[in-house]
């Protein structure tokens, strides 16, 4: 079966017909779509986070060459960001929602079977996989931070900031881990029922808030769109693959950082929308139409570096 086959059938589509339902029960019960934001980062977001590091065996030498990268990626997705939104002047709400379609991507429900396909379950590109979901903590910080600076005071920013459960969760996994902590079953039980449901809610939410909105695309909304799936999905593994060159690292472990930075915009950019009221239509459609626009982008990453499937 050829890459494209591989990615649409076993990955792309799945997620599909999740949404799709979601998009199906919005249109037959009218959801509360805030309630499902709150169940999802205070519950099933932190629960996967903390299951995956948990778990995981990662080498010292993995940890800190996949840090390196993601600061450098960041930071340069960051710069030409800012590039940007200067170009288009950008104001109010639409610059942190913007900045967080691109630099906030769906690097646990969709990079996580990406990577198990396109290196048929390789545990080392699965543990920097692993690693490069500690992106999640940004837009539970950073992305707070940005869809509130503009209305609100510092001191009421932070404290929205400190009550996300996900900037506990990463470096307790990493400590439990490091010291051979156990989790006792009472307690590993509820986090792998709430890690096993963080699919399936994240992607039904999707689909409500795909639901409730209007499917028209203004004509200026379509070309804003446009270029966040292309600074997400194109400019996004260039970047990683200008620095990877840059860095004296083992080819797997290039390729499969590449690849996690070509995923598309995560559902954190739709959650984070909703729950502050910040730009949720155009949040919306940039997850949409990234995630479809991915059946063709991702499918030419793969092919580029060689990964057989």
């Amino acid at each position: 079966m050829s890459v494209f086959a591989h990615i649409l059938v076993n990955n792309v589509l799945p997620l599909t017909m999740m949404i799709a339902f979601g998009i199906l029960i919005q249109k037959a019960f009218s959801l509360d779509i805030r309630t499902l934001t709150k169940l999802n980062f205070y519950l099933f977001t932190p629960a996967v986070v903390f299951k995956s590091l948990y778990t995981t065996d990662i080498a010292l030498s993995v940890i800190s060459h996949t840090l390196i990268f993601f600061f450098v990626f960041m930071l340069a997705q960051f710069l030409l960001l800012e590039l940007v939104i200067w170009l288009r002047g950008y104001k109010g709400g639409m610059i942190a929602t913007m900045r967080n379609s691109v630099q906030f991507y769906n690097s646990a429900n969709y990079g996580i079977p990406l990577n198990q396909l396109a290196f048929a379950g390789n545990p080392y590109t699965l543990s920097i996989q692993v690693l490069m979901m500690m992106q999640s903590l940004v837009p539970n910080t950073y992305g707070v931070y940005l869809v509130n600076a503009h209305r609100a005071r510092f001191r009421d920013i932070w404290k929205t900031i400190i009550s996300m459960p996900v900037i506990y969760v990463i470096p307790l996994a990493f400590l439990m881990r490091a010291y051979d902590v156990p989790i006792p079953d009472f307690v590993e039980t509820p986090i792998g029922y709430l890690s096993d449901a963080f699919l399936g809610t994240a992607l039904i939410t999707l689909g409500v808030q795909l639901g409730s909105m209007s499917w028209k695309i203004r004509k200026a909304q379509a070309v804003d769109v446009a270029i966040s799936s292309g600074l997400r999905l194109v400019a996004g593994p260039l970047i990683a693959w200008l620095i990877v060159s840059l860095m004296d690292l083992p080819s797997l472990m290039k390729a499969a950082l590449i690849v996690s930075s070509a995923v598309p915009t995560g559902l954190n950019c739709v959650l984070l929308a909703v729950e502050y009221d910040n730009e949720p239509e155009f949040a919306s459609q940039a997850v949409f139409f990234s995630t479809l626009l991915s059946i063709v982008t991702v499918s030419v990453v793969i092919s580029l570096l060689h990964i057989p499937v």
